[in-house]
């Protein structure tokens, strides 16, 4: 499987942080999210991914305001989020601040009062009774015909749009899997005349890095939570890492310990991770990969959002997560070990309990090590060529002189990151 795609260089090195207007503020507007986005900067956030932007459907719509992913227009904005123009500064804000911004898009389905449905009935798919359809049980919308050629080219004018129009730079594609490669494919292309764009999708099919860039850790995520539980092995852990290190060259796997789905549906973090839940955002920022850190985690974000009605974010004055993340984001955007290293995982007689590996780039190496367990008090006895010279921590600050042998003692839950100084 080859791509003949480029993925673009700033994507290397970046945190993506997924928003959720309706909840992020009081308004529940763009303007008022613009106020949040010096502090993103400082965090180290590098990609903004916005939930979509596009108007909601009133038939069959779920609670009081609805789901974003149920679209009555491709090409308008959400009245509830503010105007086009007010998008457009969002936009601008970010850009001049150095940071990207890309849309979530959704191609498979749109909600059941979208305008198509009216002017192009036969873009929808429909039953034999000639109803509107979909094929995976949700109440709120209804499947695109993707044999419809008038369809695609229109699907992808709306995508080509939003890149004319707003300057943004990339695109989060939902239910990925679900869209003909071959129309990720067109897209792609038709997209990038304009200029070259970061795709991320909500899949986790190998053939799709044909297209895009990065894909999701879903199966790491389910197998963590199994484990959270006592249902797996920190053994069938790495096998899933193992799988993800055969995937193609160029290929991104997005990790995330948390999304919008996972919070609403699924719980929180500490919910499925309890004591462990900051060890795996570790984790996520320091194994081979892209990061993503959803609307509140820095706060920390101890509730269940409410997916279709309004549930505030009530945020702190300083989100006490907040140098958590931005020492994370730091590393990664500046340590070669992280964002192109090679992973190198040390044995220990607690495999079961800790995840402890080396990354390493040349003369820059980062050693982490994580207790995922509930049990306290664990030791690893770390041996290594690569562990000589001096170290810092990476959370602390503070510097150590190691000489190829260390014992290391990790409570439950805790997380130890060290670079080497070079």
């Amino acid at each position: 499987m080859k791509s003949s795609f480029q993925v673009v260089p700033w994507a290397h090195t970046a945190t993506l942080y997924e928003v959720n207007i309706r909840q992020y503020t009081i308004e529940g507007t763009f303007a008022a999210f613009i106020n949040h986005l010096p502090r993103l900067k400082e965090m180290g956030v590098t990609i903004l991914w916005l939930m979509p932007v596009t108007p909601i459907s009133i038939v069959n719509r779920q609670g009081s305001l609805g789901s974003y992913y149920a679209c009555s227009s491709y090409t308008e904005i959400n009245p509830e989020f503010g105007s086009k123009d007010d998008f457009k500064l969002l936009v601008e804000k970010a850009h001049a601040l150095g940071l990207k911004v890309i849309i979530d898009w959704v191609a498979n389905h749109t909600g059941c009062d979208h305008h198509w449905t009216k002017e192009h009935p036969d873009w929808i798919m429909q039953d034999e009774q000639g109803n509107f359809t979909e094929k995976n049980g949700w109440k709120d919308v209804i499947d695109l015909n993707f044999a419809v050629p008038e369809m695609r080219h229109e699907l992808i004018k709306a995508m080509r749009y939003w890149v004319n129009e707003f300057d943004i730079d990339g695109f989060r594609c939902d239910m990925a899997h679900l869209v003909p490669l071959d129309f990720w494919q067109q897209a792609r292309l038709s997209c990038e005349l304009t200029k070259p764009l970061f795709w991320l999708a909500e899949c986790e099919v190998q053939d799709y890095h044909q297209v895009f860039d990065a894909t999701y850790a879903w199966w790491w995520m389910h197998e963590t939570g199994r484990y959270a539980e006592g249902h797996s092995s920190l053994h069938e852990i790495r096998n899933v890492l193992h799988a993800y290190s055969h995937y193609p060259k160029h290929a991104i796997k997005l990790f995330f310990t948390s999304n919008h789905d996972e919070n609403s549906w699924n719980g929180t973090e500490y919910e499925k991770y309890g004591s462990a839940a900051l060890a795996w955002s570790v984790f996520s920022f320091t194994w081979s990969g892209m990061p993503l850190i959803y609307s509140g985690q820095e706060n920390p974000l101890l509730q269940r959002l409410a997916f279709f009605d309004k549930d505030l974010i009530e945020w702190k004055a300083q989100p006490s997560l907040h140098q958590f993340y931005q020492k994370l984001t730091s590393l990664r955007a500046e340590n070669p070990a992280i964002y192109k290293g090679e992973t190198f995982i040390l044995p220990s007689d607690q495999d079961h309990s800790l995840m402890a590996y080396f990354r390493r780039s040349g003369k820059h190496i980062v050693m982490v090590l994580l207790n995922v367990s509930k049990q306290n008090r664990l030791s690893i006895h770390v041996h290594h060529d690569w562990l000589k010279g001096s170290f810092k921590n990476v959370f602390s600050g503070i510097i150590f002189e190691f000489d190829h042998t260390e014992k290391f003692e990790l409570q439950a839950g805790e997380y130890i990151v060290y670079e080497k100084i070079v």
